[in-house]
């Protein structure tokens, strides 16, 4: 098997029994599900779990598995299907200043693991503190929106698949919400 392998055709062969295959996959699409969810919910330990959630689901689905639309696709969908799960069940946001096991915030971790320089480190730190306090200021629908594009490399067409809207709907999300983090990163700069 190939590594090299379409993500369509490596799910065909995890529903044919092939577990490298699903490992492949995984590896490819692990980060990035991740930290869609992890920035949608802003808790490390809820985004954990919604994503043994979404992979349980891909796990459960395979043997159905149809390639009707990318893999990306199919799995930033369940994503997002599990996240709406999840806010009807809680009906509240946590905040995207949420600390970790240190009692740092996480968002100047994750900045700071990135960078070497103390300067370098805080200066990121600063501006991913700026960018997700932009991102919180969004309506959930165009938050969705931007960090499916941003997060989940899907298009405009992929997006309104993902979320269940018209090509329109997720186009003007996508626009509504760049020009409010535009706004929104000036204002704070």
């Amino acid at each position: 098997m190939e590594a090299a392998d379409s993500d369509e055709t490596l799910m065909l062969r995890y529903a044919a029994g092939e577990v490298r295959a699903f490992e492949i996959l995984y590896r490819r699409h692990e980060l990035k599900l991740w930290r869609f969810i992890c920035r949608s919910v802003s808790n490390k330990a809820t985004a954990d779990e919604l994503m043994q959630d979404v992979w349980f689901s891909i796990i459960q689905a395979a043997p159905r598995y149809q390639p009707l639309a990318r893999f990306t696709t199919w799995a930033f969908t369940l994503a997002h299907n599990r996240l709406i799960d999840q806010y009807r069940a809680t009906k509240s946001f946590c905040s995207l200043d949420a600390v970790n096991e240190t009692g740092e915030p996480w968002i100047e971790q994750l900045a700071a693991e990135s960078v070497s320089e103390p300067l370098q480190q805080t200066e990121a730190a600063q501006q991913l503190g700026t960018l997700m306090r932009a991102l919180e200021q969004l309506p959930s629908d165009q938050r969705t929106a931007f960090l499916l594009q941003a997060e989940g490399d899907l298009s405009v067409e992929e997006i309104a698949s993902a979320t269940g809207v018209t090509f329109e709907t997720a186009k003007s999300r996508l626009r509504y919400a760049r020009t409010r983090l535009k706004q929104a990163l000036q204002e704070m700069a």
